[in-house]
């Protein structure tokens, strides 16, 4: 892997270019030398570079650096985070005030002390290097604390058939670049299970990025995954680094891809075929290094012959299609998630683990789980906090009712959700919120339909509930 830093000089001295070219090379710096200033975006266009040497003066205006000005404002609207190092000839004061007003990081003047110049050079990298390593961190930390908040992100259970069968072929897999399509129904695991590939992968030193597309505001996709920079739109305050450049030599996993309107995906589509993108605002074009994971519990090919959905792009992500098994199809595993659950959040709520009897045990067995593990996560939580002398029985569940027939089809009745008289009139509405998820494929558009309000009002009832519909 080549590590050398990249350094584009620009002067129209002949003279001034070959020192610099010697000089720097001498450093194992990759140099770039130009003398018309009307070739830098050509440049930048052309190849990455981590440091412009830049003359304030050419041949059309030999004193007043209004060429350097005009040159500058060209490099920082391409590219703000890009160190440019100003280089004049005329020790006006004026012309160095007016460099570093314009952006310039630092200046030279001619002639240069070789030393000072070779300090200034490492010196811009290091810290240019250390801006973009601080606001990775900072979109990371973003991203972490989320993932934190995220109840699914439990403990891998593998102890049924089913899952023993999958983790074989995740296993197979993992240790491939190739990108990976997650099918499943909502809250089987699909992102416990995308941090598991990655964790075993080749890529697991660097970071798996998530990002939820379903989510992600319509107006503001192009920033979320690409990044923008300072003043690219009315909000954009400071340069945004995109989610593709946060998952660079690791993992992006795109979850309810699904559910990315077609406008979006086109977009998404160019990044994934070229490994090519823009960040908002700049023209500059990056390369992303990343594996692709996506997830979803929609029927893509039913959305392809519908027309929700592009056909390359299902290609593009399909190449390995693990489907993850409902909790119904996977009972072995109901016993080791439920003393881990409960282990979890009495040390939440800092309380005793509770004892399951085992009527209660019996009816984690009986029921249907149409949210699958994340409603079994729900349910014990709200068992832990209502727990009485630390002794969880079948009552204490609240376990909606459902019929023998029904749990062997994995549905609950639509018509009367059939609560058990012991539950809340808050237990029955998240009961509720999961039954019409499930129903409507976790569209949330139309399950908010079917229950009659807004999408917003929706999206606030799961916010109450924590549930994160995938």
């Amino acid at each position: 892997m080549n590590d050398k830093k990249h350094i584009l000089v620009i002067d129209d001295d002949a003279g001034i270019l070959t020192s610099l070219d010697i000089l720097l090379r001498l450093q194992g710096y990759d140099v770039t030398l130009e003398t018309q200033a009307d070739r830098l975006l050509a440049h930048l266009s052309a190849k990455p570079f981590d440091l412009v040497l830049m003359d304030m003066n050419f041949q059309k205006d030999t004193t007043s650096g209004m060429e350097g000005l005009q040159l500058l404002a060209e490099l920082k609207k391409f590219d703000d985070g890009l160190p440019a190092v100003a280089m004049t000839g005329w020790g006006s004061v004026d012309i160095i005030v007016n460099a570093m007003r314009a952006g310039a990081a630092d200046f030279i003047q001619k002639p240069w002390d070789n030393e000072r110049l070779l300090n200034i050079v490492q010196q811009q990298m290091s810290l240019s290097q250390a801006r973009r390593s601080g606001a990775c961190l900072r979109e990371e930390n973003k991203l972490l604390k989320l993932a934190l908040e995220d109840d699914m992100d439990s403990e891998w259970v593998v102890r049924s058939p089913a899952m023993k069968r999958l983790i074989s072929l995740v296993e197979k897999v993992a240790v491939t670049d190739t990108s990976v399509l997650i099918l499943g129904e909502n809250g089987t695991g699909k992102s416990l299970l995308a941090r598991h590939i990655h964790q075993i992968s080749s890529r697991s030193e660097h970071s798996i990025v998530e990002v939820n597309m379903g989510c992600i505001n319509e107006q503001l996709f192009e920033s979320e995954m690409f990044g923008h920079v300072k003043g690219a739109f009315t909000d954009a305050r400071e340069n945004r680094i995109g989610r593709f450049e946060l998952a660079d030599k690791g993992t992006l996993f795109l979850d309810e891809i699904g559910n990315l309107p077609l406008t979006q995906q086109v977009k998404l589509l160019r990044v994934l075929e070229e490994r090519q993108f823009e960040r908002v605002g700049s023209s500059r074009t990056q390369t992303t290094d990343c594996r692709i994971i996506a997830a979803t519990n929609s029927d893509l090919d039913q959305a392809v012959a519908q027309g929700r959905f592009r056909q390359d792009l299902l290609y593009r992500m399909n190449l390995i299609q693990i489907q993850l098994p409902p909790l119904r199809e996977r009972l072995e595993d109901i016993e080791p998630l439920t003393e881990r659950f409960l282990k979890r959040f009495a040390r939440k709520y800092n309380k005793p683990r509770p004892v399951l009897l085992p009527q209660a045990r019996q009816g984690l067995l009986d029921y249907s789980w149409p949210g699958n593990i994340r409603e079994l996560s729900h349910l014990l939580e709200r068992a832990v906090l209502l727990s009485r002398a630390n002794v969880i029985d079948r009552e204490d569940l609240c376990l909606p009712f459902s019929l023998p027939s029904e749990r062997a089809a994995g549905q609950v009745i639509a018509s009367s959700p059939g609560f058990t008289d012991g539950c809340t009139l808050a237990e029955a509405e998240e009961t509720l919120l999961l039954q019409r998820l499930r129903q409507n494929d976790g569209n949330a558009v139309k399950a908010a339909e079917s229950l009659g309000i807004s999408r917003s009002a929706f999206y606030r009832r799961l916010e109450k509930f924590k549930i994160c519909h995938e």
